[in-house]
This record gives C-alpha cells, structure tokens and sequence, in this order.
C-alpha cells in the first residue's frame, strides 16, 4: 500500500476531519512485566506480553516488544527465539529476534523485536510476545524487575 502523509498547512487554512486522521494517533496498546520467566523449548506467551486494542482498517501500526535481561542455554549453539504472533502462541509470526551463543556458556543481552503491519478491515486485534529456547540446560530465562521490565507496545503511525 501506498503512503498517505499530511499535506501542507497554511495560516488561515481551515483544518478538515480528512486531514486530522492523516496525523498518527500514538500509543493504542500497552503492557508490561517484572516477572521473570523461566524458558521451555515451546514458544509459549511470555508473562504479561498480550495487547488487545481496536485496530482500523488500512492503517500502519508498529509493534514493540522489548525483553531487558535475557540468557541463553549453557550449550553450544544455545539461544533464544523472541517473537510477536498474531492472536495467540500459535498464530502467525510477524517478526522475531534471537540471542545465540557460539559456546556453552550463558551470555545475557536484550532483545527487542519490531514488526509494522496494516489490516485490511478494522478489527479488535491481539498480539503477544512468545519466547522459546532451544533446549533447556542452564535454565535459560526472561530476567525482568521493577527497574527493567519488558514490554509490549503498539503505536498508530497513520493512514497507508
């Protein structure tokens, strides 16, 4: 689809209902957890990585999600699969991120994950944020605090 930006405004210009849904309309969704969360090799939804909001037809929305602290297997090739699916843990995946290591030892980072997505009808919609590990030696986990807590987030940016 084809962009839609704003035109130009004039002093004395008359601002129409057409040109105020051409602006984005920001944060429609958002979640949040300090709880940490233990990895199976199953993508599962993370703890507190849901969103509902009620999405409009033929209008870019880009989706966050965003983990601070997480570690990888203790195994060689070890790592973690982040991702953003659509409705549920086995819906469609709209992108995802991974932290790897080459050696058995556990390396910790963050990880955030963006998708941009448009729908062709306006619809409540669902994402959550699932994570998996590859195999379990180690524990690998989501660590997560009051000061440092993941997130899922979905922004309006405007019309496509």
């Amino acid at each position: 689809m084809a962009i839609s930006p704003n035109d130009n405004f004039t002093a004395g210009q008359v601002l129409t209902a057409t040109e105020c849904n051409q602006f984005p309309r920001g944060v429609m969704q958002f979640a949040s957890s300090s709880t940490n969360y233990t990895l199976t090799t199953s993508d599962v939804i993370a703890t507190g990585m849901t969103v509902t909001w009620s999405a409009v037809a033929n209008r870019y929305y880009k989706i966050t999600y965003y983990e601070p602290q997480v570690q990888t297997p203790t195994a060689v090739s070890g790592y973690v699969n982040l991702s953003i699916k659509d409705t549920n843990a086995a819906g469609a995946t709209m992108n995802y991120g991974r932290l790897q290591t080459s050696a058995a030892v556990t390396i910790t980072g963050n990880v955030c994950v963006t998708a941009v997505v448009t729908y062709g009808s306006s619809a409540s919609k669902t994402v959550v944020g699932t994570a998996s590990a590859n195999v379990t030696t180690g524990a690998p986990t989501l660590q997560r605090a009051a000061t440092y807590p993941a997130f899922i987030l979905v922004e309006d940016l405007g019309p496509s």
